[in-house]
């Protein structure tokens, strides 16, 4: 690892800590050469999932865009920064569990929906307008009675 100051290679790692829950580790390094300290972040590459938008075009998956739908969504809400992370890094899991190389862009949409309903019902309440395109006070009243009393037959 070049050190950021001198761009020396000759440097030793002083502490070691895990992060995310083990799939990320953060090294905290002294250059040799500067005497600087610096730190290394190691994350697991995963290959290249892709989501297929709804006009069939295809975008890699995109961890930060869920991470702000989500903080939209629990925008004012006693919802913690820690709790979110958690919830992107979960979903992120179960997309790369499920799936290899595409994901329909909806199949995202209902994932995030699925924990968001877990974790915070105003915030899945948030989410789902935007991401189902409510237009009526209909579709609320729908959406908020399907969330509190199980299935209800089709939205019109």
């Amino acid at each position: 690892m070049r050190c950021p100051f001198c761009h020396s290679d000759d440097d030793r790692v002083i502490d070691t800590r895990s992060a995310e829950g083990g799939y990320m580790i953060r090294r905290r390094r002294v250059c040799s050469n500067c005497s600087r300290r610096f730190q290394t972040v190691e994350k697991i590459e995963q290959q290249a999932l892709r989501v297929v938008k709804r006009d069939n075009t295809r975008e890699p998956l995109d961890r930060e865009k869920i991470r702000r739908g989500i903080e939209r969504a629990c925008s004012k809400r006693p919802v913690t920064s820690d709790r979110i992370e958690q919830l992107v890094q979960s979903i992120e899991s179960n997309i790369y569990n499920d799936y290899e190389t595409e994901i329909p862009a909806k199949e995202v949409g209902e994932i995030v929906m699925g924990h968001l309903a877990k974790l915070d019902e105003v915030a899945y309440i948030r989410f789902a307008s935007v991401y189902q395109e409510f237009h009526t006070a209909k579709d609320f009243i729908h959406e908020v009675a399907r969330l509190t009393q199980g299935p209800i037959p089709s939205r019109s």
